[in-house]
């Protein structure tokens, strides 16, 4: 599974790509008004630290407006992946795109014929938003099998890239679901490798060495 970061902060891109356990970025526009920066400029800062896909979303709504907003997202650098909405507008938007040759992230799904969609259309990668289901009392982890399920059974090469993703669990099951990847904020990427059995067996390891006396090199 490779991981996304889920953030248009600069500074903790920088650091967990030092990890080197980043594989891309998602951004949107909410997190672009949180960086407090224009668009382009943050997007071609990130360009440039990340050598895997970044994702920035456009702002419109209609065909025409989606394209010239696409390509002026395209041009800022050639990890770019255009993040379009999925609506019929936008799956149609979609195929013009991945026609002239750019990579497309198709977000705000949710069900698995949305997802049909945007594979048929050629998308690099759909966004099925799991938190968001599951706040309104609907499984969300159902929706990614689902999606894999679908893509399975035609050979989709359509990437189920994992969203809206708030728990560890969310990330563990994402994984036995068979998504591509999970797209995370830097505070769930940190709690993976968290345990307090992990903690504890540490510190009783280092108390040992402790009385030992020695060191290493």
């Amino acid at each position: 599974m490779k991981f996304f970061l889920d953030t248009a902060d600069v500074d903790e891109i920088r650091e967990w790509n030092a990890t080197g356990l980043l594989d891309g970025v998602t951004t949107n526009p909410s997190l672009i008004l949180k960086s407090g920066r224009n668009i382009k400029e943050v997007l071609a800062e990130i360009c440039d630290i990340v050598d895997g896909d970044v994702s920035g979303e456009v702002a419109a709504t209609d065909y025409d407006t989606m394209l010239s907003e696409g390509r002026a997202l395209a041009a800022i650098a050639d990890n770019i992946c255009i993040k379009l909405p999925t609506t019929l507008e936008g799956v149609r938007a979609c195929k013009t795109l991945v026609d002239e040759g750019f990579k497309t992230n198709m977000t705000l799904c949710f069900q698995p014929t949305q997802a049909l969609l945007v594979a048929k259309a050629g998308a690099t990668y759909v966004s099925p938003f799991i938190g968001r289901l599951d706040d309104m009392g609907i499984d969300g982890m159902e929706l990614i099998e689902d999606i894999r399920t679908i893509y399975d059974n035609y050979g989709f090469d359509t990437e189920i890239l994992a969203a809206s993703i708030r728990t560890v669990n969310h990330v563990k099951d994402c994984a036995l679901a068979g998504a591509d990847v999970a797209t995370l904020p830097p505070s769930t990427i940190e709690k993976l490798v968290k345990h307090p059995l992990t903690d504890k067996g540490l510190a009783d390891f280092l108390a040992d060495w402790a009385k030992t006396g020695q060191s290493i090199g």
